[in-house]
């Protein structure tokens, strides 16, 4: 799997699922299958891009064609890619300079005492920062909103918590893709493709590092996604 990573100094986007009390460090956070709607009731909202927000499709790579267009719906704005593995933000055992090729110590944006976000720990995703292709905030969206990550029937929800170039999509946090079954590895993980990203307008989690509270809002809006769509 081929990871590209650009500095980046400001901007950002996240999605999140909340379980019913906050993993440990490294742990993954494991959805409830009974709880929120399923991957499918999802799915079946996002078949067709029918409001396409980005001037020019993005990048998964920074070889791969730009064929990922960032959709509009009711509520939510949402795109298919892969899945790269991010390991920004605090150091800890998975992810550190000796884990990640890549590793930065920072995130776009911060928990509630400053310290950047916890890879490890937080379901996050990672988003293009903001440009003249697609500028997220006419969208309803900043640091701290909450997606739905889809994968292999199974939903995680995340906060938009980092950001990467203005032309690449699919990246998430080192826990988003352990909650999903998805090899979190920063160097050999992730997937090639099959995830679905919903990013949830005017909703924000809080504080942002309360996965419990991304879970309780994002499984709110995918209700309301689905009844709106």
């Amino acid at each position: 799997m081929r990871r590209w990573k650009t500095l980046v100094a400001a901007g950002g986007f996240a999605v999140v699922m909340v379980l019913a009390s906050m993993s440990p460090v490294g742990a993954a956070a494991v959805r409830p299958l009974d709880s929120g709607p399923t991957a499918s009731q999802l799915l079946a909202k996002v078949g067709n891009c029918t409001t396409k927000l980005t001037k020019e499709p993005l990048q998964e790579d920074e070889d791969s064609p730009r064929n990922v267009n960032v959709c509009g719906a009711n509520g939510a704005v949402f795109y298919q890619a892969d899945m790269d593995v991010d390991c920004d933000g605090q150091r800890t055992d998975q992810c550190n300079e000796n884990t990640d090729c890549c590793y930065q110590d920072d995130t776009t944006f911060h928990q509630s005492d400053g310290q950047a976000l916890n890879a490890a720990q937080l379901p996050y995703i990672v988003m293009p920062r903001d440009s003249s292709n697609w500028d997220w905030h006419q969208n309803g969206i900043d640091g701290g909103s909450v997606a739905a990550v889809i994968y292999d029937g199974k939903v995680e929800y995340a906060v938009f918590g980092d950001t990467d170039s203005p032309n690449k999509v699919g990246e998430a946090s080192y826990a988003t893709a352990q909650a999903l079954g998805i090899d979190p590895d920063p160097r050999s993980g992730g997937v090639d493709d099959g995830v679905t990203y919903i990013v949830f307008s005017n909703t924000t989690a809080d504080p942002i590092e309360s996965h419990d509270s991304a879970v309780t809002l994002g499984q709110q809006a995918a209700q309301n996604f689905i009844n709106n769509n």
